[in-house]
């Protein structure tokens, strides 16, 4: 199976340090978050109440639906907190000259 291409999404200095960053990319609204083990990226839109998750509040690596207040772990998308039982939509992440870069 062929793996999809690396595509730019940000410039790391762009980013809201320690933070959630909203990007547009095409018609996909993403969340890249800034964490102390590096960067990881998902879909902004809350899987549980469709609540932008950039406007939620990040700890570490957990990021908290400002709507409901379930809580997702960025780095592999797995719910931690009820009222989340889904996994969030993450994509692969990694910083390349100076870019945040997703595949997908």
């Amino acid at each position: 199976m062929e793996q999809k291409p690396w595509r730019d999404v940000i410039a790391v200095q762009a980013l809201e340090k320690n933070w959630v960053t909203r990007v547009d990319l095409g018609a996909r609204r993403l969340a890249i978050y800034d964490t102390p083990c590096g960067v990881y990226a998902s879909l902004a839109l809350c899987n549980h109440g469709g609540a932008d998750l950039c406007d939620g509040y990040f700890d570490g690596h957990v990021i908290e639906c400002p709507l409901h207040q379930g809580a997702f772990d960025v780095r592999d998308g797995k719910p931690v907190g009820a009222p989340a039982t889904r996994p969030m939509r993450v994509f692969e992440a990694r910083v390349k000259d100076g870019m945040v870069q997703i595949r997908g």
